[in-house]
Parts: C-alpha cells; sequence; structure tokens
C-alpha cells in the first residue's frame, strides 16, 4: 500500500459523521485553551459540530465542504460558503471560506493549502469574483498563512461564545478574471 496518499474529495451526507468530530477536535486543538468555561466551549461544539447541523449544511446547496483523507483516515475538512456577502466589500459575487480545519498531527503536510486548492477552484468554477474569511485576531499561523496566500485584511469584527469575546480579521481576496 502506497504511504502518505492524500485523497481530497467532496463531502457528502455520508461523511457528515467524519466532519463533525474533525470540526470538534480541530476546534478544540486550535482554541479550546481559550475558554475560561468549559460548558461554554462544549456548549459551542454542540451546536456548531453535532452530526445533524453538519448533515443540513452538506445537503444546503449555498455549501460545499471537502474533506481530506490522508492513508484513508479523515484528517481535515473545509467548507465554502457560495454567494455570501460582507459589510466590508462592494463585490455581490463573492463567496465566504468559512472553515479549513486539519488535525493538529497533520498540520506541516500542505493540506490545508490542498483543501483551500479545492475551495478556490469551486468558487471560481461557481462564478465568484473573490472570497473572504474571518480569522482569529491572535491567530499567527492562519493570519500567515492567508496573507502568503494572497488575501489581504479588510476590517475587523468580533464574535462572542459563552463568555468569552474575540475578535476577527476579515480578509478578502480577488480572482483573477
Amino acid at each position: 500500500m502506497e504511504k502518505n496518499k492524500l485523497l481530497i474529495k467532496q463531502a457528502t451526507i455520508e461523511d457528515a459523521v467524519s466532519i463533525a468530530l474533525l470540526g470538534r477536535i480541530t476546534f478544540t486543538e486550535a482554541f479550546g485553551g481559550l475558554f475560561s468555561e468549559k460548558n461554554d466551549l462544549l456548549n459551542y461544539l454542540e451546536r456548531t459540530f453535532s452530526v445533524q447541523k453538519i448533515k443540513e449544511g452538506i445537503q444546503k446547496n449555498n455549501n460545499v465542504f471537502f474533506i481530506a483523507f490522508l492513508d484513508e483516515l479523515p484528517v481535515g475538512y473545509g467548507k465554502l460558503k457560495l454567494h455570501s456577502e460582507n459589510e466590508f466589500l462592494e463585490d455581490k459575487n463573492i463567496c465566504q471560506l468559512q472553515k479549513i480545519y486539519v488535525l493538529k498531527d497533520f498540520l506541516s503536510l500542505g493540506i490545508g493549502k490542498q483543501l483551500q486548492y479545492h475551495l478556490l477552484k469551486t468558487a471560481i468554477d461557481k462564478g465568484s469574483n473573490s472570497i473572504w474569511l474571518s480569522v482569529l485576531e491572535s491567530n499567527q499561523r492562519a493570519i500567515d498563512f492567508y496573507l502568503n496566500n494572497g488575501y489581504r485584511r479588510v476590517g475587523m469584527h468580533g464574535y462572542s461564545i459563552g463568555k468569552e469575546d474575540f475578535d476577527f480579521y476579515v480578509m478578502h481576496k480577488k480572482f483573477k478574471q
């Protein structure tokens, strides 16, 4: 068997359980330490990454999920929301890169970049002019990743989860027409 074989495919309803579990693990790996109240984190995980919520998300025409497998093991996923306007941008034909998460043990393998490739190709194929995303202000690794991939900062917004308040950069990338 070939070792380190990466497969990225558009997710289907059958992938919902894997994506829900990946979402819970990767979110906790990345942000779990920022919560002073464990229940705030657990409530957010249940609301955001329940199997039912992921199934519903996959079935929406406006969403496109991709899942990454390394040697058949699910190790990451990404989510694109088509036709998602943003207050900081005038473009009406824009989409949102909502999530790219990869398990911590696999971050150095370029899987995030491969997921981004598939998400951006889909956005372009579906006719979007550009893409935007939100990234936690303190997540320098992600900010550097996006800056190195042609995004620029265009604004900031806040978001609260339980007792915690977070600040996010809004980043934007135009596609070559």
